[in-house]
């Protein structure tokens, strides 16, 4: 139990930092009373208001589920409302159906309050000619989740609580006991489907669960990039191909440079740096200034701290996000702490961060006209009034990570052998688009090695597939894990984007639906069936150069299905091009194995992609509509057995047809 408030002691430990406080706004969302929840049962609880924990809930509401959300403060939205403002992803395109709709709801805001031609809305609006792809000021992020939340009569949220305990016969989740964390409430829950949303993986924790913290061997799963390993970073852009407009994600500025072929490449239990990740203000109408430094400020911190800045850019309403302060080491005991050490781990982050400032507008060793600049930043006026212009919560980029039915490695994102993709997987509820990458893990350096830790891998990344089985413990049948999921530490950088984990947290909200309505659990639920299922709700789960998931074409749910099976060997669908005759028959061949449970996607994508080069040498015979109803003896209605060539969309839609017939 807790016996004081986070966001009140950060309040009484900054209040002699800032200039006279306006009064706080009134919440967005109202919490349930603690009583009228002690003792109930829900079809869903969910554990974290994060994005992930609040595209959960929203889709299993919306699909028919009663939902408990619980957030540990008393406010929900996780990263993108405290402080990180940016949406971290180098793809710009639709990828969730929530996700565009929150996008939707944040530009609206945006487009009625500046003007479609402002730069604040251009700023804002989510797109690949810019970067970053997307902004949004920390208040409009929470008022738009929070009305994603309060619109479905089916989410009874609880805030300010966290989870204590749980009660586990077997491989179901019973229960779980909620602590209040300010005081020492408590409410026990039941639920069919229990989903653990949150950046610490508390849940998964209580109920035994197998999980890792820290880093793997690279002699474990083979990974070039795993273990204790000291490099350097080269500039970008990266990758090629990007650059060469042969894929459809932005490239980045920088790539990964040399690396210590000494490495020990090592497990070991160290993580990703965190920061507390201030938002700032370059408006004087709208900041405040630091009146003095915090307690315990030592100058000497700072004089060599080699990541000296406050912000670079303006972001919407003249607001950045300051990501410079860094803490590499300081937070490995932070994954398995309870909630007063995180505390003590978070305070001393938010010192550092408020100290940096101070110190880079202050100090006498800045050049003044350096000071000038630095003190174009304050904190802003309008935003976490209730907690001293500061953020509810650090920036958490990693903790424990599941260690589930399938583990995503490096492997998994990166180029597959024999194909022009990342490798297969056929129960995919996601993508990545980001690349693999680590903040500094150590603070220790070799010669002619600048990081431990630290990776860039922007030309080494592809677009990867992740599979449901990466969301189920191996051993619990109703709890989902759709942001902690199971990644080794090395994957884990293209995974914790909060894009990704919008796209499995509303993937694991649909399958806990899709359970009930099967009366089965998660864990026992077909992944195809839930890939399909997705598919057909415009949900991205394959990633394709020319086409946009949420267009209005009617072969699109059929190619990102059958993306996942491997009937793709490259990133591009062509869906207009005639089918030729080559490839129709590996289709069909496919089509088959796929029907009979004896699949290999990886193998077929193999193939396809062996047949492709060789025909790179001879024309293409395309075949038409009825020789390739002939191929496996199925014609869908409304498709035409005439004499032209069969477009690779139309034929996808035969055998998306074939298949749900079964």
């Amino acid at each position: 139990m807790r016996t004081s408030g986070f966001s009140s002691r950060f309040a009484l430990v900054i209040g002699a930092l800032l200039v006279l406080l306006p009064p706080a706004r009134g919440a967005e969302l109202k919490s349930a009373a603690v009583e009228a929840v002690d003792g109930q049962r829900f079809d869903v609880v969910v554990i974290g208001g994060t994005p992930a924990g609040i595209a959960c809930a929203v889709r299993a509401a919306r699909d028919g589920c009663s939902v408990l959300l619980v957030q540990h403060t008393q406010h929900l939205g996780g990263m993108m409302t405290n402080g990180l403002m940016q949406w971290d992803a180098l793809y710009g395109g639709p990828r969730a159906p929530l996700f565009s709709e929150l996008l939707q709801n944040i530009e609206e805001h945006y487009r009625t309050t500046y003007g479609e031609d402002s730069p604040d809305f251009k700023t804002v609006h989510y797109s690949q000619t810019h970067y970053p792809i997307g902004w949004v000021e920390p208040h409009i992020a929470e008022r738009e989740f929070c009305r994603l939340v309060t619109a479905e009569p089916k989410i009874t949220t609880l805030l300010g609580y966290y989870p204590a305990a749980v009660k586990r016969e077997g491989a179901i989740l019973q229960s779980v006991t909620l602590g209040e964390y300010s005081g020492d409430k408590q409410a026990t829950v039941a639920g069919d489907t229990f989903v653990d949303a949150m950046y610490e993986g508390d849940l998964m924790a209580l109920a035994k669960a197998e999980y890792r913290v820290g880093r793997e061997a690279r002699s474990e799963y083979d990974e070039p990039h795993a273990g204790k390993i000291f490099t350097n970073i080269g500039k970008g852009p990266a990758p090629q191909l990007a650059v060469d407009g042969k894929l459809n994600i932005r490239p980045y500025s920088q790539k990964q440079g040399s690396i210590d072929p000494t490495s020990p490449f090592t497990a070991d239990g160290a993580i990703q740096a965190f920061n507390m990740r201030l938002c700032v203000s370059s408006d004087p109408a709208n900041r405040v200034m630091l009146a003095s430094p915090p307690e315990g400020y030592d100058r000497a911190e700072y004089v060599d701290y080699e990541r000296k800045s406050i912000a670079t850019n303006n972001g919407p309403n003249h607001k950045s996000h300051m990501n410079s302060p860094i803490l590499p080491g300081e937070n490995h005991a932070y994954p398995e702490a309870d909630w007063p050490t995180r505390e003590r781990i978070t305070k001393r982050h938010l010192d550092f961060a408020l100290g940096l400032i101070w110190f880079l507008q202050n100090d006498a060793s800045v050049p003044a006209a350096k000071q000038k600049d630095f003190r174009r930043w304050g904190l802003p006026k309008d935003e976490y009034l209730d907690n001293g212009y500061l953020p509810y919560e650090m920036y958490v980029r990693e903790t424990r990570r599941l260690v589930g039915r399938h583990v995503y490695t490096e492997h998994d994102n990166s180029q597959a052998p024999g194909f022009a993709r990342a490798p297969i997987h056929g129960d995919s509820v996601a993508v990545t688009d980001w690349y693999m990458d680590s903040h500094s893990c150590t603070t220790e350096s070799r010669p002619g090695f600048h990081y431990e830790g630290k990776l860039i891998l922007t030309e080494e990344s592809r677009p990867g597939q992740i599979p449901y089985r990466a969301l189920l413990p191996k051993d619990i049948d109703n709890l989902i894990v759709p942001l902690c999921l199971s990644a080794t530490h090395i994957a884990w950088g293209a995974v914790r984007l909060e894009p990704v984990w919008m796209q499995t947290g509303e993937a694991a909200g649909v399958a806990a639906a899709l359970a009930k309505r099967k009366q089965t659990t998660p864990g026992e639920l077909s992944g195809d069936e839930l890939t399909r299922a997705l598919a057909d709700k415009r949900h991205l789960v394959s990633f394709f150069n020319d086409f946009e998931v949420n267009a209005g074409d009617a072969w699109i749910p059929a190619i990102q299905y059958l993306g996942t099976k491997g009937f793709f060997a490259d990133y591009d669908a062509r869906p207009n091009a005639p089918l030729s005759r080559e490839i129709a028959e590996l289709w069909a061949e496919g089509l088959m194995s796929v029907s009979t449970g004896k699949h290999d996607g990886n193998a077929l994508a193999r193939r396809i992609a062996a047949v492709a080069a060789e025909s790179n040498a001879a024309p293409e015979k395309p075949v038409t509509a009825a020789e390739f109803r002939r191929l496996f003896g199925r014609t869908p209605a409304g498709i035409r057995e005439g004499t032209a060539p069969i477009s690779r969309g139309a034929a996808a839609m035969m055998i998306y047809a074939a298949l749900s017939a079964r």
